[in-house]
């Protein structure tokens, strides 16, 4: 069986293939065929006007009629589109996802911060981790981030803040959502022992890769503070020409760092690892589960 996955975020839109093998008495093996991405930066639009501007809507489009023609090329039996949080705060987001829908047939679920937050669970990852341990997601977005707690296997705590890497940017997070944060963290995380952190999300793989780990290792938290200095003290240019750093990937990984940072001193949390999953990966899962009962 074959399935795909579209996740409209912020920053970035990205399509996920993947071929599902199952094994009589064995979990299902997910293969990742392909995985596309396209910088739509919706936040840009959306936290300065209040909604999808007409050359956005127009990207948008095309963007979904090109992830059509690659689902019909892979032979994808079953999909599901989902946006997050710069879509949720667009004025004229029914109009856009009903002019898609029309044009291509996909049909765009708008979701929750909340819902969004879950979708961790879905992917399973805390299954193959230790399970004396506890781990604490992070999921940082353009428009969001996501907080999901486990312990002993079990999703214990999930919270969905509208602190997001473009927000910050635009100068559209207040000192109060920042306090919000920090209470809600240090009320249901803090103090807890043997707890580290799962870290999702473009930037942080990006600083995973740049940092020359092996799989599977961890980041300190000090060596996300060198390069949240590091990078800060760089023009977007700079960070460009330095880092071999995306346009779009430049601007967004200093507050993306910060944002790491914070959570991670409010739940007195020194590891982070970086595993190769994200939204779309858990809504493979969820798609996966919906048809196989």
């Amino acid at each position: 069986m074959r399935l795909a996955a579209i996740d409209i975020g912020t920053n970035a839109c990205r399509l996920l293939i993947s071929e599902v093998i199952t094994h009589t008495k064995e979990e299902p093996q997910f293969n990742k065929l392909n995985l596309i991405r396209v910088p739509l930066r919706l936040g840009f639009d959306v936290f300065e006007t209040g909604e999808i501007s007409k050359p956005k809507k127009g990207m948008i489009l095309q963007t979904m009629k090109a992830y059509s023609h690659l689902m019909n090329a892979y032979r994808v039996d079953r999909h599901i589109a989902v946006a997050t949080s710069a879509m949720r705060d667009a004025k004229n987001k029914n109009e856009v996802v009903r002019k898609i829908f029309l044009e291509t047939g996909i049909n765009i679920q708008i979701i929750s911060g909340d819902f969004e937050a879950s979708l961790i669970f879905e992917s399973h990852i805390a299954e193959h981790l230790n399970s004396n341990s506890n781990y604490l997601y992070i999921d940082v977005g353009g428009g969001s981030t996501e907080i999901t707690f486990f312990s002993n296997n079990q999703l214990v705590y999930k919270r969905s803040f509208n602190i997001g890497t473009i927000r910050i940017l635009k100068n559209m997070v207040q000192e109060s959502d920042w306090d919000f944060m920090k209470e809600e963290i240090r009320e249901n995380i803090k103090g807890i022992k043997n707890t580290m952190a799962i870290g999702t999300g473009g930037n942080i793989n990006k600083v995973f890769s740049l940092s020359k780990k092996k799989d599977g290792k961890s980041l300190d938290i000090n060596l996300l503070k060198d390069y949240y200095k590091e990078f800060s003290s760089c023009s977007v240019e700079e960070r460009i020409r330095n880092y071999n750093l995306r346009e779009d990937r430049a601007d967004v990984i200093v507050p993306a760092l910060l944002i790491y940072i914070q959570v991670m001193k409010w739940a007195n949390i020194d590891e982070i690892l970086v595993p190769k999953i994200g939204l779309a990966d858990g809504l493979i899962q969820h798609l996966y589960a919906q048809f196989s009962v």
